[in-house]
């Protein structure tokens, strides 16, 4: 089995989406040139693959209707974060490249910190800073 993991989403403005997720940190993948408007970036350390297509293209690829993720999620991506601080900068990070926080940063459950946030095409993320010396024992 591949030890790689691709996540692919469809954007109504790639421009848009690329400068989002490069503001968030991603790495663009300059060796994928496509021709249809879609780019790569590497997420985090662990080399995740996150493709964005333009809708007409991922409609191509997936074979059925693409959502309005405004309206609804199939599917929510988290980050694990090393700190409090680095949710907190995530989150003002998403903000100020014109994603919604729609839900602040805080504490949960006494051992976790995060914060979940929208790209501008409305796929939402969450970022979460666990601190495992204070998770409750079953």
């Amino acid at each position: 089995m591949s030890r790689e993991l691709w996540l692919n989403l469809p954007v109504r403005e790639p421009e848009r989406a690329k400068t989002f997720y490069t503001q968030l940190g991603f790495r663009l993948n300059e060796q994928y040139a496509s021709q249809d408007g879609s780019f790569c970036l590497i997420v985090g350390d662990n080399q995740v693959i996150l493709m964005l297509f333009p809708e007409t293209s991922f409609h191509g690829f997936a074979g059925n209707a693409v959502t309005d993720s405004w309206q609804g999620n199939e599917v929510l991506f988290s980050l694990g974060a090393d700190s409090r601080d680095e949710v907190d900068e995530l989150a003002l990070k998403a903000e100020r490249a014109g994603g919604t926080v729609f839900s602040k940063p805080g504490e949960k459950g006494g051992w976790m910190y995060g914060c979940g946030f929208a790209d501008p095409d409305g796929h939402r993320w969450n970022a979460l800073y666990m601190d495992m010396s204070k998770m409750p024992k079953s």
